[in-house]
Protein backbone atom coordinates (compact mmCIF):
# COMPACT_ATOMS: atom_id res chain seq x y z
CA UNK A 1 0.00 0.00 0.00
CA UNK A 2 1.39 3.34 -0.77
CA UNK A 3 2.14 6.14 1.97
CA UNK A 4 -0.93 8.30 1.66
CA UNK A 5 0.49 10.73 4.38
CA UNK A 6 4.03 12.73 4.51
CA UNK A 7 3.33 13.69 8.23
CA UNK A 8 3.53 10.90 11.11
CA UNK A 9 5.66 8.58 13.26
CA UNK A 10 4.37 5.31 10.76
CA UNK A 11 6.64 7.49 7.78
CA UNK A 12 9.45 8.09 9.83
CA UNK A 13 9.47 4.39 11.45
CA UNK A 14 8.94 2.87 7.97
CA UNK A 15 11.67 5.37 6.48
CA UNK A 16 14.28 3.71 9.17
CA UNK A 17 13.05 0.35 9.12
CA UNK A 18 13.85 0.38 5.40
CA UNK A 19 16.90 2.40 4.69
CA UNK A 20 14.66 4.69 3.03
CA UNK A 21 12.97 2.03 0.24
CA UNK A 22 9.60 2.52 1.80
CA UNK A 23 9.11 6.76 2.49
CA UNK A 24 11.84 8.28 0.30
CA UNK A 25 9.87 8.35 -2.97
CA UNK A 26 6.32 9.96 -1.77
CA UNK A 27 3.81 10.98 -4.49
CA UNK A 28 5.94 12.15 -7.55
CA UNK A 29 8.89 13.90 -5.20
CA UNK A 30 11.23 12.55 -2.66
CA UNK A 31 11.47 13.01 1.11
CA UNK A 32 14.09 12.93 3.38
CA UNK A 33 13.89 12.57 7.64
CA UNK A 34 15.09 15.10 9.75
CA UNK A 35 16.08 15.04 13.17
CA UNK A 36 15.92 18.52 15.37
CA UNK A 37 16.24 19.02 19.01
CA UNK A 38 12.79 20.34 20.57
CA UNK A 39 13.74 23.98 21.93
CA UNK A 40 11.46 23.57 24.99
CA UNK A 41 11.72 19.69 25.23
CA UNK A 42 15.37 19.12 24.46
CA UNK A 43 14.18 15.72 23.03
CA UNK A 44 15.46 14.51 19.51
CA UNK A 45 12.09 15.08 16.90
CA UNK A 46 12.14 13.52 13.21
CA UNK A 47 10.08 14.73 10.46
CA UNK A 48 9.76 13.93 7.09
CA UNK A 49 10.44 16.51 4.24
CA UNK A 50 10.16 16.99 0.98
CA UNK A 51 13.83 17.37 -0.31
CA UNK A 52 15.71 18.26 -3.16
CA UNK A 53 19.68 18.06 -3.46
CA UNK A 54 21.52 21.21 -4.31
CA UNK A 55 25.59 21.07 -4.83
CA UNK A 56 26.31 19.38 -2.24
CA UNK A 57 23.41 20.17 -0.15
CA UNK A 58 20.06 19.54 0.43
CA UNK A 59 17.20 22.43 0.96
CA UNK A 60 14.23 21.80 2.30
CA UNK A 61 11.07 24.60 2.67
CA UNK A 62 9.31 25.46 6.23
CA UNK A 63 5.59 26.28 4.70
CA UNK A 64 3.14 24.34 6.53
CA UNK A 65 0.88 23.82 4.44
CA UNK A 66 1.09 28.22 4.63
CA UNK A 67 -0.18 28.17 7.99
CA UNK A 68 0.75 31.54 9.68
CA UNK A 69 3.52 30.18 11.83
CA UNK A 70 6.42 28.34 10.86
CA UNK A 71 6.15 24.70 11.57
CA UNK A 72 8.10 23.50 14.77
CA UNK A 73 11.23 21.66 13.42
CA UNK A 74 11.79 25.52 11.64
CA UNK A 75 12.07 27.02 14.91
CA UNK A 76 13.61 23.87 16.75
CA UNK A 77 17.09 24.23 13.87
CA UNK A 78 16.70 28.18 14.05
CA UNK A 79 17.28 27.28 18.19
CA UNK A 80 19.58 24.94 17.38
CA UNK A 81 21.33 24.37 13.90
CA UNK A 82 23.07 21.17 14.20
CA UNK A 83 20.72 18.51 13.06
CA UNK A 84 20.58 14.99 12.28
CA UNK A 85 19.40 14.27 8.26
CA UNK A 86 19.25 10.60 6.73
CA UNK A 87 18.82 10.48 3.04
CA UNK A 88 18.11 6.75 1.89
CA UNK A 89 20.40 4.65 3.90
CA UNK A 90 22.97 7.67 4.60
CA UNK A 91 22.53 9.64 8.04
CA UNK A 92 24.70 12.36 8.45
CA UNK A 93 25.27 15.21 11.40
CA UNK A 94 24.25 18.74 9.52
CA UNK A 95 24.52 22.33 9.88
CA UNK A 96 20.64 24.24 9.17
CA UNK A 97 20.43 27.53 8.03
CA UNK A 98 17.98 30.02 6.22
CA UNK A 99 18.35 30.54 2.71
CA UNK A 100 19.49 34.34 2.73
CA UNK A 101 17.62 36.61 0.30
CA UNK A 102 20.67 36.24 -2.64
CA UNK A 103 19.86 32.90 -3.03
CA UNK A 104 16.48 32.19 -1.85
CA UNK A 105 14.81 33.11 -5.19
CA UNK A 106 17.38 30.24 -6.86
CA UNK A 107 16.34 27.42 -4.07
CA UNK A 108 12.36 28.26 -4.03
CA UNK A 109 12.23 27.43 -7.93
CA UNK A 110 14.10 24.14 -7.05
CA UNK A 111 11.40 23.29 -4.52
CA UNK A 112 8.59 24.40 -6.71
CA UNK A 113 9.65 22.84 -9.64
CA UNK A 114 9.52 19.34 -6.96
CA UNK A 115 6.05 20.62 -5.59
CA UNK A 116 4.18 23.31 -6.95
CA UNK A 117 1.92 23.62 -3.97
CA UNK A 118 4.82 25.51 -2.50
CA UNK A 119 3.74 28.95 -4.26
CA UNK A 120 -0.10 28.14 -3.67
CA UNK A 121 0.66 27.90 0.46
CA UNK A 122 2.52 31.12 0.04
CA UNK A 123 -0.26 32.79 -1.35
CA UNK A 124 -1.93 31.91 2.21
CA UNK A 125 -0.06 33.35 4.40
CA UNK A 126 1.75 36.50 4.93
CA UNK A 127 4.88 35.00 6.10
CA UNK A 128 7.88 34.81 3.97
CA UNK A 129 8.19 31.10 3.57
CA UNK A 130 11.64 30.11 4.60
CA UNK A 131 14.25 27.74 2.59
CA UNK A 132 16.03 25.67 4.64
CA UNK A 133 19.60 24.72 3.68
CA UNK A 134 21.33 21.84 4.85
CA UNK A 135 24.91 21.61 5.04
CA UNK A 136 26.75 17.85 5.68
CA UNK A 137 29.41 18.44 8.36
CA UNK A 138 31.96 15.78 8.43
CA UNK A 139 31.83 12.56 6.94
Amino acid sequence: MAQQFLFGQEHVDKYRETDGQEGHDWQGTTVLLLTTTGRKSGRSITTPLIYQKHGDDYVVVASKGGAPDSPHWYHNLVADPQVEVQVLGDRFAANARTAGPDEKPELWRLMTATWPQYDEYQTKTDRPIPVVVLERTGS
